[in-house]
């Protein structure tokens, strides 16, 4: 609703004290032309809006102008009331002051909202771990914390993947809860980079102030970080035939394997599936797991590999008494 986003933009401006055209249109969702009938309508009702053209221009209030105009819909009330990771509030210290801020936002409410909101927590609930949950090492956290407030430097001590020890001096960015695992991003020689906290063996505030990049977006790195991650990661395509009454396991085989496309079943009714896998060495456990209700269509060398696995399987067998 118009209403609706005249006040967002009202909010906006209040907060960021000036914004583009273009970011108001992007954080709202609309037309850059929108934005500028939103604002001659907010002209024409009084309200002090003014432009400044040039760099490090937009639009503002007058300096003295507030608005007290909170207003919430039902879907904003539902929304600030779903529950949200109680671990990483949790490991970030923050679960009573979350509680504290709920309780009074909820206390600040009209009565005929204050019942919709209550019950959002008893429609909805938010479970980020996964099925799959490693306890992390934390012991360096409230030291990286602590330097992200504070915009101190940080020496590490941090073991890579490979088991080796490495030293930096890093300047705290920000941490990124991905799931139950939490990570620090810091900028290093130049770079940015991101360090898997339970790695960290020790971790010393110093006196020198954090450099920080000139805008530098936490979020957007860590959007673009993950995508190169990917993109970088080993790749072992297979292709195999599956047996129908197999399918239904195919998923939840193997936790390396990842189905990348599905066919339609062939002259025996078998099924054509691609997958993808880091090595050879994962992809050989996941096939020999479904016996012979799975065969290898290619790489030729998987299917030799199968082979001989096998015969080994047997033999080992075949040699005990």
């Amino acid at each position: 609703m118009r209403a609706d986003r005249l006040l967002s933009i009202l909010m906006l401006l209040q907060v960021y004290s000036r914004l583009t055209t273009r970011e108001l249109a992007e954080r709202l969702e609309v037309s850059e032309r929108t934005i500028h009938r939103d604002m001659d309508a907010l002209s024409s009702s009084g309200v002090p809006v003014v432009a400044e053209r040039g760099k490090g221009g937009g639009w503002g209030l007058l300096e003295d102008y507030q608005t007290t105009l909170t207003g919430l819909n039902l879907a904003e009330i539902q929304a600030l009331f779903l529950p949200k990771p109680t671990h990483v509030l949790a490991d970030l210290g923050w679960n009573q002051a979350f509680e504290a801020a709920l309780l009074k936002l909820l206390a600040a409410l009209p009565a005929a909202n204050r019942q919709q909101a209550e019950v959002v927590s008893q429609r909805i609930h938010v479970d980020p771990t996964g099925w799959h949950h490693w306890n992390e090492e934390m012991s360096a956290f409230p030291v990286l914390q602590a330097a992200i407030w504070q915009e101190q430097q940080v020496f590490l001590s941090y073991e890579r993947s490979n088991g080796k020890r490495v030293e930096r001096l890093v300047n705290p960015l920000g941490l990124v809860a991905k799931g139950s695992v939490w990570y620090l991003v810091a900028g290093v020689e130049g770079d940015v980079r991101s360090y898997r906290i339970s790695r960290v063996q020790n971790a010393v505030l110093m006196d020198a102030h954090c450099v920080r990049p000139i805008g530098f977006d936490l979020a957007d790195y860590w959007q673009r970080s993950m995508v190169e991650f990917k993109a970088n990661l080993p790749y072992y395509g297979v292709t195999v035939r599956v047996a129908p009454e197999a399918m239904s396991w195919l998923r939840y085989a193997g936790y390396f394997a990842r189905i990348e496309m599905i066919d339609a079943p062939d002259a025996d009714g078998w099924i054509p599936v691609s997958l993808r896998f880091d090595i050879e060495k994962a992809a050989c456990a996941y096939v020999l797991g479904f016996g012979a209700q799975m065969e290898v269509i290619e790489p030729l060398e998987l299917r030799d590999r199968i082979v001989q696995a096998a015969k080994e399987t047997i033999a080992l067998y075949t040699d005990v008494e």
